[in-house]
């Protein structure tokens, strides 16, 4: 379950990216992908993208559309047939102060206008040195404000991995998306344990996905500068190792 993420981009490098999706040897009915392009270029993308991958906004707001300048309503992306949001990602947490509370509230927001959701939890490399890592993230993904996980998906993307070249190893994400999943066995249910969908977001790229997808609980990613490049297309082939496994 590869996700593609962009926040950059002319209308031309768009149409250009999505070429390069519609022509990939990927099988359909084989995993599910999501595109998520920058809120000006939903339609576009929408209109243009094969009709086996998914498009999904980076972000909408925690209520009914109103006077909030800006923002974009769970409703507006309902209104464009636009399935999937994501809610809760390190960027908006940190550079916008969004918290753990306020992301929960969007999150329930989303789901109660049927929108389906990437929910994002993870660690700073301060909290991952000090020990904290387990602590931070079940924090976060208890605050999430879910009932029913049947239309979330939950990225766990440590920040010091974002953006730095730096990737968790395959270890190191596969402890996290363990210990994530038995808090689902736990507090949920043992079918939700099993049926959840738990990815990794962190500087994945063509070179790593392979061993990063073997992990047992590592069930696809949320990709960010790689999905501007066709090694794309190869992180999304690499869900064939876990349908392998």
């Amino acid at each position: 379950m590869p996700w593609g993420k962009a926040e950059n981009g002319t209308g031309e490098e768009v149409k250009k990216i999505v070429s390069t999706l519609n022509a990939g040897e990927v099988r359909q009915g084989m995993l599910l992908v999501v595109v998520s392009p920058p809120f000006v270029f939903l339609p576009l993308v929408k209109s243009t993208l094969r009709p086996d991958f998914h498009v999904a906004a980076q972000n909408c707001w925690v209520k009914k559309g109103g006077a909030f300048t800006g923002e974009i309503s769970a409703e507006m992306l309902v209104n464009l047939g636009i399935p999937w949001v994501i809610i809760g990602h390190s960027e908006r947490r940190l550079l916008l102060n969004e918290s753990n509370e306020f992301v929960g509230e969007k999150v329930a927001y989303a789901l109660s206008k049927g929108l389906k959701v990437i929910a994002c939890v993870g660690e700073t490399l301060e909290q991952r040195e000090s020990g904290s890592t387990m602590e931070v993230v079940l924090h976060k993904q208890k605050q999430l404000q879910v009932s029913n996980w049947a239309n979330v998906v939950l990225a766990y993307e440590p920040v010091w991995a974002i953006g730095t070249g730096k990737v968790a190893t395959p270890a190191q994400a596969q402890e996290v998306h363990s210990e994530l999943r038995n808090w689902f066995q736990a507090n949920t249910s043992p079918e939700v344990a099993a049926t959840i969908r738990i990815i990794y977001g962190g500087s994945v790229s063509g070179a790593n996905c392979k061993e990063l997808a073997a992990k047992p609980d590592v069930d696809g990613f949320l990709v960010g500068g790689a999905s501007l490049k066709p090694e794309f297309i190869d992180i999304i082939k690499s869900a064939e190792v876990k349908k392998n496994c």
